[in-house]
């Protein structure tokens, strides 16, 4: 109750404003916090050789610099992705960059890559108890000279501190960076940090962000490459350059990525054209526009095993998170299915 009273009032603040003081309340309320009740065992899903609690995830964007992770945990999440972290800190692009879409429940960033930098992150992670599933998002500075070695360092830092590691090669407010998804190129960023990882002798699960602004052949350039190196999972989607004609906010013609509620429908079907290229091989995550477990079931469906929110997250706050199980629980009782987990790509097969 506390924490959504809080987050009704950061609202009213500028959107960018407005994270920061979400950051330090959660940040402040953190010892206060009691861990959320026990899942439901109906929620549990397999993934990566570890039990996630539930499927519900907190995207990267949120948690930049793995300030709060515990606290997010604590509010009933299955897990949390910190980032996107790149080697060294850096301020982003100019302000201002971060844009709400009210009428549309979504929201339009080109926060460019924010972050502490690596090193501090990585201090932040190291201090931390490591109970519950927490992932990185790494990517590579703007003026690097060569981003495939930001990404080998970035790597090499944080794998040891996270329980996955998500290469975010989708980002559209870096120029340049949605280049790696060509298949040349992202072949080799993924045989990089897989040689990386085994110099290392990690074990840390890989995933691969993609953008939803793909075409077909991309998609089927993504995936075999996603598979010949072995990567455990996609996470699908980024934000969208794409812009709907529906869209009705002051700010729809702003630059940048867009989330939320408009980019439901075409990262569901990224989604399933991905799912329909791996099947079963790699754990395919889902992000974009959920807002209810409705929502949340469509993409399971789709062939998901875990999804992520984060745009529904700033309007609604925190109590969105127990009403999505709820509303999970609800649908699987209703279809007769007694766990999520038989739910995984029922609309796909």
């Amino acid at each position: 109750m506390m924490m959504d009273v809080g987050a009704r009032m950061v609202r009213m603040l500028p959107a960018e404003a407005a994270h920061r003081a979400t950051i330090r309340l959660v940040r402040a309320a953190a010892p206060l916090l009691a861990q959320s009740p026990p899942d439901d065992p109906r929620l549990a899903i397999q993934a990566f050789g570890r039990t996630f609690p539930n499927p519900i995830g907190l995207a990267a964007g949120f948690d930049k610099d793995g300030e709060v992770p515990d606290a997010m945990l604590k509010l009933g999440f299955g897990f949390v992705e910190c980032g996107t972290v790149t080697p060294r800190p850096q301020s982003g692009n100019a302000r201002p960059r971060l844009f709400r879409l009210g009428e549309d429940g979504a929201v339009i960033n080109r926060m460019g890559f924010n972050n502490d930098g690596m090193d501090a992150v990585a201090a932040r992670l190291a201090r931390r108890k490591r109970a519950g599933i927490v992932g990185l998002n790494i990517g590579a500075n703007k003026d690097s000279a060569d981003r495939v070695a930001d990404y080998r360092s970035a790597f090499a830092r944080l794998a040891p501190l996270a329980d996955y590691i998500a290469i975010n090669v989708s980002s559209p407010n870096t120029p340049g960076l949605r280049a790696l998804q060509n298949r040349e190129d992202l072949e080799r960023l993924l045989a990089t940090v897989t040689e990386e990882r085994d110099r290392l002798a990690l074990r840390t699960p890989l995933l691969l962000k993609i953008a939803p602004d793909l075409d077909q052949s991309a998609l089927d350039d993504v995936s075999a490459a996603a598979l010949a190196y072995g990567l455990h999972g996609i996470i699908a989607t980024n934000t969208t350059i794409g812009r709907s004609p529906d869209l009705r906010s002051a700010h729809a013609k702003e630059s940048g990525g867009l989330s939320g509620a408009p980019l439901f429908a075409r990262s569901t079907e990224v989604l399933k054209q991905m799912r329909q290229r791996v099947g079963n091989k790699l754990v395919l995550v889902g992000a974009g526009g959920i807002r209810s477990g409705a929502d949340a079931y469509a993409k399971i469906r789709a062939g998901a095993s875990l999804v992520q929110l984060y745009t529904a997250l700033a309007y609604e706050g925190p109590g969105l998170i127990g009403r999505i199980k709820n509303d999970l629980l609800a649908l699987l009782a209703r279809d007769g299915f007694a766990s999520v987990e038989q739910v995984i790509g029922v609309d796909n097969a």
